[in-house]
């Protein structure tokens, strides 16, 4: 693996999008999470995890197979 950093985003987003996949109550009664559950709604802030933490995963893959530059 070439960057440990993107080891962290692959899990980040696998984190964000199960926490949202799954309905977890303690990731949407997050106070940093609430503001978009008010947003949006609680259907909607779940949409919006599970694609932001899909993207922030891929990118983590993406990264660590050398596709896209990590910046260093």
């Amino acid at each position: 693996m070439r960057e440990p950093a993107a080891l962290l985003l692959v899990l980040a987003g696998l984190f964000a999008r199960q926490g949202a996949y799954l309905t977890g109550i303690w990731f949407m009664n997050n106070r940093k999470a609430q503001a978009f559950v008010n947003l949006l709604g609680r259907g909607g802030a779940r949409i919006f995890y599970v694609i932001l933490g899909l993207a922030v995963a891929i990118l983590g893959l993406l990264i660590t197979f050398g596709v896209v530059a990590s910046g260093r």
